[in-house]
């Protein structure tokens, strides 16, 4: 090999190892920044939040996905079943709310059931038919594009009593919703599932990771008739742990756009130090507000506490509809990777 040959390939060898290391290192800063300029949570709406308006013929169901995205400028939404109650095994009806999501661009992210029997009956027979009553909501689910569907976990007995057969009709149901890789999500929502204790005891017993919580800021009413509450912070703490989605309930604002009963500043760190980053969906249930105000207004409320909780937030606006904060020193440190 003579000397001219041996420099030209000692040449191409090092541009080789040259460019494979630009490129190496463009793909990590990349993902670098990837990573770091995702918002600390995202927005959802719940489809509760226009129950009103789709009561009352306003807004029809399949017109949703539509009106969340250009009216509230929201990406994903969480239906309610009885916005489509006959609809669950209706495929094309299916279809069709499949097709106008994604001609917004919007996700369908789970479905809240009610309606459908109690998953703690005390009854057998009753339990089991609650249980196979849902599974047509997990295979509409699925069908949707949804992580998840939302259950209640109603009994009646004792306190012990309720957790093991609320456990029972849980994990039947999970059980047969892990073959179709959807979620099955309790919400407190009255009675004892509003004691995230109890809740946070029936998930221990149920053991399995498709069944989670869905913790809502607000409905932690023990008894409607003595108006007996529990503490909505430590309860959604309790629950946090298992939570697969978060509903942020909202009724009446003050002058600065806070919601009046719950400090949504403390309540949001509470979930991200469980180290949630997950959809938080509006529910708006105020009546001071019209749906659509109302609505508008939980959402500047939750971008304001974002941005609040984000570590030296600098909005970079460049992201989308929900904006996307980044943190000063993760800025300087993606410009120190940019600059490799």
């Amino acid at each position: 090999m003579t000397q001219a040959s041996s420099r030209r390939d000692f040449l191409k060898q090092t541009a080789a190892f040259s460019t494979g290391l630009a490129v190496s290192g463009w793909a990590g800063s990349l993902l670098a920044n990837t990573a770091l300029n995702q918002p600390l949570f995202k927005i959802s709406l719940a489809q509760w939040s226009l129950h009103r308006a789709l009561r009352g013929g306003k807004l029809d169901n399949l017109d949703f996905a539509k009106v969340t995205k250009e009216e509230f400028g929201i990406n994903a939404v969480e239906y309610v079943n009885q916005f489509f109650k006959d609809k669950a095994e209706d495929k094309k009806y299916l279809a069709e709310m499949n097709k106008r999501a994604a001609d917004v661009g919007v996700k369908n992210v789970l479905i809240m059931i009610d309606g459908e029997g109690a998953l703690g009956d005390p009854d057998a027979k009753k339990r089991t038919q609650a249980i196979e009553n849902h599974h047509k909501w997990v295979t509409a689910a699925k069908t949707l594009g949804c992580h998840s569907i939302r259950v209640n976990a109603r009994s009646n007995g004792s306190y012990e009593e309720q957790q093991k057969l609320a456990a029972d009709g849980l994990r039947r149901l999970t059980e047969f919703a892990k073959k179709y890789d959807i979620n099955v999500l309790v919400e407190n929502h009255g009675g004892l599932s509003s004691n995230g204790a109890w809740l946070a005891g029936v998930m221990k017993m149920v053991n399995m990771p498709e069944c989670g919580t869905l913790p809502d800021f607000g409905n932690f009413v023990l008894d409607r008739k003595t108006g007996e509450q529990y503490d909505r912070y430590k309860g959604v703490k309790e629950l946090m742990p298992y939570a697969k989605a978060v509903s942020a309930k909202t009724h009446d604002f003050d002058k600065d756009g806070n919601e009046i009963n719950t400090d949504y500043v403390k309540m949001m760190q509470i979930v991200l130090d469980a180290g949630y980053h997950g959809y938080v969906g509006i529910e708006y249930e105020g009546k001071k507000l019209d749906e659509y105000a109302g609505i508008k207004a939980s959402k500047k409320l939750l971008l304001k506490v974002r941005e609040e909780l984000t570590p030296e937030e600098t909005a970079d606006p460049c992201c989308g509809q929900e904006g996307y904060y980044v943190p000063q020193r993760r800025r300087m440190f993606r410009r120190r990777l940019f600059r490799r």
